[in-house]
């Protein structure tokens, strides 16, 4: 599911026109929509304001679906009815859709809200890895006055994320997107089992989800205030490796189990790093400590920094970010996890069960011009293909994930040719994808608004990401550190849990993992 800023909704969404009467606003074109909603500009029909309208079409989904949005729009409804801070998004009113002659929006419930003119995702995004927010420090207090205002008035936010902080056009900086806000009972709240994987805490995934849902306290917003100050002060950087949203969990997880430690940017202010990494305590009971309230104090104390990195980064202005940044409030979009919670799916033996897993995917860049030296030239590698596996690679911090590699498993799978198939095992095109599995983890390599398991930008862009998920979950499992390109091949044969329950490579893999390692040998790996 999109996230919930500035992102594209599912295909064939019904949307009203523009020019369509909602009470005393009139609708004006899609600025921004997800699963379960759609945001539009809009303009008072009394004296010309530009607001943003969410609407939330509750009448026309799937029982289930119905269900689990309702509650949404309620929570959602009444947290921004109460809502009285200045970081804190308003809703001017809420509103009926009648609209008979579109049923499937008729009844829906409509949201008239204060228009933004980016998001902090936006920001980053403009900013690039390694450059801090324009006035990041006046954004961080801006976000910890909002919680502490929540958190006092007996709320958690549930969902704190830089698509999730919204920046108005006097310099406001709001909390928004309340669909996950639920009051507390005593120390705790129950939610439904949605969230965002690499901003929900690790105590999250070992629980199970009861009658109530899930429990959540104040402290999980503490540590997705900490994972978003990072974020603010490196430029987009998660404080947790991984290249998907999905494997970052798994560090964080990891983390928190003490079988890896916390690695904070080395760029990072001292005063800064302890901020964060109190924010950032492993378990419930070692932030709770912690109040949204201190945070702001502490960064107060902090300003004196002007939130600078010891690099001394650039600042970029806002307004690099152009016209596409005027975009509205955000709409509800929202990872639904598991079950058990767990978020470990399956591998090519069974699809994954978290459609979320490509939600934390990097930026696509295409297939940009870079040097594809890190493959031989003389191999037998396609030369239109080569840029392509370079940038694949590229998205994978792991060292272990390099073109050499993607490049022998590409070999082995399907000898570069982007038509083979294997009907009886469901496996098609260069990077032999089972379709089913592919969707959990597509990636649009080639940028074209299409995510296909035919195409050798797509395919092989999240064939990066599936194995960079691999080589991080092997690790995690302490398999042999030497053996890890032979798991990785194998582990994409099979699945993770596979190798993993047999700690290393399956006997009938063995010969398909001989061809990937003399491939790689070929290649330079």
């Amino acid at each position: 599911m999109s996230s919930s800023y500035g992102a594209d909704g599912a295909a064939g969404a019904p949307r009203l026109p523009e020019g369509f009467r909602i009470e005393g606003w009139e609708l004006g074109p899609v600025i921004g929509s997800g699963g379960w909603g759609t945001v539009y500009e809009a303009r008072a029909v009394a004296d010309g304001e530009v607001v943003a309208v969410k609407v939330l079409p509750t009448g026309a989904l799937a029982p289930g679906q119905r269900a689990v949005l309702g509650e949404l729009a309620a929570r959602e409804v009444r947290f921004s009815t109460e809502a009285d801070h200045p970081h804190l998004v308003r809703t001017r009113a809420v509103c009926t859709v009648v609209t008979p002659g579109l049923p499937e929006l008729d009844g829906s419930i409509a949201l008239v809200m204060d228009r933004a003119e980016a998001s902090v995702r936006q920001v980053l995004e403009a900013a690039g890895a390694g450059r801090p927010v324009p006035d990041a420090v006046r954004l961080l207090r801006g976000v910890a006055a909002g919680l502490a205002h929540m958190h006092g008035a007996g709320w958690v936010h549930g969902d704190l994320k830089p698509a999730n902080v919204l920046l108005g056009p006097d310099g406001e900086v709001w909390l928004a997107d309340f669909g996950l806000a639920t009051e507390l009972e005593g120390t705790h709240a129950y939610v439904p089992p949605l969230g965002t994987l690499d901003h929900l805490p690790p105590e999250w995934w070992s629980q199970r989800t009861g009658a109530g849902g899930r429990v959540v306290r104040t402290t999980a917003d503490i540590w997705a205030f900490g994972v978003l100050a990072h974020q603010i002060l490196t430029g987009g950087l998660h404080p947790f490796p991984g290249a998907t949203a999905r494997a970052r969990s798994l560090a964080a997880q990891s983390y928190a189990r003490g079988s890896a430690p916390l690695r904070l940017d080395a760029g990072l202010a001292e005063g800064w790093r302890q901020l964060i990494g109190d924010c950032l305590g492993p378990d419930h009971a070692s932030r709770l400590a912690h109040s949204a309230a201190g945070l702001v104090e502490r960064v107060d104390a902090l300003s004196g920094a002007a939130g600078e990195r010891r690099a001394g980064r650039r600042w970029w202005p806002v307004a690099a970010l152009g016209a596409t940044c005027a975009v509205a409030a955000a709409v509800a979009g929202y990872t639904l996890l598991g079950p058990d919670g767990s978020g470990d799916g399956g591998g090519r033996d069974e699809p994954s069960a978290v459609s979320g897993a490509r939600a934390g995917s990097t930026s696509g860049t295409g297939v940009p011009s870079v040097a594809s030296g890190e493959i031989p030239a003389g191999s037998d590698v396609p030369r239109a293909l080569r840029p392509v596996i370079v940038a694949a690679a590229r998205r994978c911090t792991d060292a272990e994930v390099t073109p050499a590699l993607l490049a022998a498993m590409i070999k082995a799978e399907s000898n570069f040719d982007p038509t083979a198939s294997r009907p009886a095992s469901d496996e098609y095109g260069i990077a032999m994808w089972t379709p089913s599995v592919f969707r959990a983890w597509a990636v649009d390599g080639d940028e074209d608004g299409d995510k296909d398991y035919r195409s050798p930008p797509d395919a092989i862009a999240t064939m990066s990401l599936y194995v960079c998920w691999l080589d991080q979950r092997f690790k995690q499992a302490r398999l042999p550190a030497e053996d890890l390109p032979a798991l990785m091949a194998a582990g994409y044969r099979t699945s993770d849990r596979t190798v993993i329950e047999e700690r290393g490579v399956p006997a009938r893999m063995r010969g398909h993992v001989a061809k990937v390692l003399r491939y790689l040998s070929e290649y330079g790996g």
